[in-house]
């Protein structure tokens, strides 16, 4: 046993945030969300799993998502990072343009969709981002 072990015993570990015996939001092992938070490198950390894990799904589910070049690809991340990856596998008609290599016609897909109206600037962006195959 460390020291580790024993926090996790006595603390426990909890995966999804809770409310502890006095009333503080937490989660892992004790850790005191509303108080301590988080810091800049955890939450880069969980970003990095995240968009791994979304990636992930994403080259499962769309096998030619791999021969997207890194901007293309980014897109899709940021797109399934908002609507969550079922969210995005819902875009049937910008999916199949973009499968074909059709980005001029992927891009108006998403600007013609009802998430675009309720993310604004950020579906702009994503939009030129898969036109054009650069960061936006």
């Amino acid at each position: 046993m460390d020291i580790y072990d024993q926090l996790k015993r006595d603390e426990g570990l909890k995966l999804f945030p809770y409310t502890d015996t006095v009333g503080k939001l937490t989660i892992g092992v004790g850790r005191n969300l509303i108080d301590k938070g988080i810091t800049a490198d955890e939450a880069d950390t969980l970003l990095h799993n995240d968009v791994a894990e979304i990636q992930a799904h994403l080259a499962n589910s769309l096998p030619w998502f791999i021969e997207l070049n890194q901007p293309r690809q980014g897109a899709l991340i940021n797109m399934g990072f908002n609507l969550g990856v079922a969210g995005l596998l819902a875009f049937h008609n910008t999916l199949t343009l973009l499968e074909a290599g059709d980005y001029n016609g992927a891009a108006k897909e998403i600007l013609n969709s009802r998430w675009a109206g309720q993310v604004g600037a950020r579906a702009t962006r994503i939009s030129e981002q898969i036109r054009l195959g650069s960061w936006q």
